[in-house]
């Protein structure tokens, strides 16, 4: 057996389904030959993309794949991989290599090296009698510990060398660690005294599916939770201890409550610093539960740390507490306190959400959607700026990993892909991107892949014809020279590449074109909703 025939044969041993790539990798003939299904995207950010998403919604189980060409292919998937690592999601990249005699020298671009700050481990396949092990290497550090990209390049002239055969390989066993027995008892300890403990959920919980646990903890102590972008839908947001979400923009339950707690129990995050998150209030009680020590006193003063899995950490807590003789408390005062801050912030919203205004306001849109579709039977993900900002304080999610929440790192259009990536692993699911007209600049052609791939995925286009929340900043320069401005007809672009496309202008017509787009993605069409919006910069980042 040659060594890209092995490679094959390992992903498909490990459960590999698709192979996301761009030309010309020789693995993607290989994978094609065991059933692997090829996915070809138009550039190679997109395919990463849809990997991460694979990654997200099967856990990892079916692990997301990426392969590209040696050179230009690999130096424009930088930014995916970037992308994945600063959300801390596993995935695959097997870029082609130059031949071993001239990858070092410049100016060869060397994935190995290049990709190394971005990626948990980069290694190079050697020689093809050492590719069991580098693969093996390569699936346990993506099933255990903390996701990250991991990097297998493959040389030119390692493609065509004799593998072992037969092949020593068997899938790669996964573990899971907990937390510190004591530190658990004395953690359950400060939340038992706690006068108003919160709970800050990240996407370690998704990862460790402790959604039974979390909602366990929570309703055993009465404790309000919240979650990281990332960490959206991993707690019942319709739940009456759910305070919502935190990114740029957020519910004013979040904020309030934070500011006013006294402990702070940070779960299956990593209180990681960014402007697209909810920032930690100084002078807390902190308690740091997460998977990776490296995050302890990062970028957060805590008081008591917990390292390990967060489904068994939570476990450990809600028994710690039991044992010290817990007993669910009644949660209605805290319940009552939750709904009448959120009913008077919603009230101050309304208008913007109700709003019969033309051009659209765009929170109008977002507020018809989330009344229109079956929320629990949909997954929805935004784009960076005013798509993700105006969304997410708002959709309110029901079901586990119901939403693609991101935000450590912002590159525009990663929507897409990920609504792609979303509907190859959950078919029997809405799944839908919401993006801005300055997105799709960067990634629109891809919708083309959804049609020639039969990926029927809703895209919700707010397009008001410019960087709106750059207008601010770039005053000088829109005035003299119109430089925020940007244009073109999205819907006529999705019916040029044999999608369906429709241009929406009116209020009333909000809800029956959506119910129209949806109808198309159940044909098997993707669908593009435009939607001509006003230039809406207000976000909700009460006090």
């Amino acid at each position: 057996m040659k060594t890209g025939p092995a490679i094959a044969d390992i992903l498909k041993r490990e459960g590999v389904e698709y192979l996301f790539a761009y030309p010309v990798n020789h693995l993607i003939e290989a994978c094609a030959a065991i059933d692997i299904r090829p996915i070809i995207v138009r550039q190679e950010r997109i395919g990463l993309h849809m990997a991460d998403a694979m990654s997200r919604l099967t856990k990892g189980r079916k692990m997301g794949v990426f392969c590209m060409q040696s050179g230009p292919g690999s130096e424009n998937a930088y930014g995916g991989v970037a992308q994945a690592y600063g959300e801390s999601i596993p995935l695959l990249v097997i870029p082609q290599g130059y031949p071993r005699r001239i990858a070092h020298i410049p100016p060869n671009f060397n994935s190995t090296r290049a990709m190394a700050h971005v990626a948990k481990h980069c290694e190079p396949v050697t020689s093809g009698k050492e590719v069991a092990n580098i693969m093996r290497r390569a699936f346990s550090l993506l099933r255990n510990g903390r996701g990250s990209p991991v990097i297998v390049e493959l040389p030119a002239d390692v493609y065509a060398e004799e593998a072992p055969d037969p092949l020593p390989y068997e899938p790669v066993v996964v573990t899971k660690y907990g937390p510190d027995p004591a530190a658990v008892k004395q953690a359950a300890q400060v939340l038992m005294a706690a006068r108003r403990p919160v709970i800050y959920a990240g996407q370690g919980v998704h990862w460790a599916e402790a959604y039974a646990e979390l909602k366990e903890l929570a309703e055993l102590l009465a404790i309000p939770v919240c979650t990281s972008l990332e960490g959206k839908s991993g707690f019942d947001e319709t739940h009456p201890l759910a305070l919502g979400s935190g990114g740029r923009a957020y519910p004013k339950a979040v904020r309030s409550f934070l500011d006013r707690s006294d402990v702070i129990l940070g779960v299956g995050c990593s209180f990681t610093e960014t402007n697209f998150g909810i920032s930690m209030p100084q002078g807390k009680t902190v308690i740091h539960a997460t998977l990776d020590p490296a995050h302890l006193n990062k970028d957060v003063k805590i008081k008591h740390g917990l390292v390990g899995d967060a489904k068994l950490t939570l476990a450990a807590l809600v028994a710690a507490c039991k044992a010290a003789g817990a007993t669910k408390r009644d949660a209605s005062a805290v319940a009552a306190e939750i709904k009448q801050i959120e009913s008077e912030w919603l009230k101050e919203w309304l208008p913007k959400l109700k709003s019969g205004d033309a051009p659209l306001n765009p929170y109008r849109v977002l507020w018809d959607l989330q009344h229109t579709v079956d929320i629990a039977n949909t997954i929805i993900t935004h784009d960076a700026g005013s798509p993700r900002d105006q969304l997410s304080p708002f959709w309110k999610t029901r079901a586990p990993h119901t939403y693609i929440g991101w935000g450590k790192t912002t590159q525009l259009g990663y929507g897409l892909g990920l609504a792609m990536g979303a509907k190859l692993a959950c078919p029997d699911k809405l799944c839908i991107n919401v993006w801005g007209d300055a997105a799709i600049g960067f990634t629109g052609m891809d919708f083309e892949t959804a049609v020639r791939e039969r990926i029927p995925i809703l895209s919700i286009l707010l397009n008001n014809f410019s960087m709106a929340i750059e207008l601010h900043i770039m005053q000088v320069s829109t005035e003299k020279y119109r430089s925020t401005d940007i244009s073109g007809d999205y819907a006529a672009m999705a019916r040029a590449f044999g999608g369906y496309g429709e241009r929406v202008t009116k209020p009333e017509d909000i809800v029956p074109a959506i119910q129209r787009g949806i109808e198309q993605t159940r044909k098997g069409v993707p669908a593009l909703l435009e939607f001509i919006t006003s230039k809406e910069v207000s976000i909700s980042v009460p006090k």
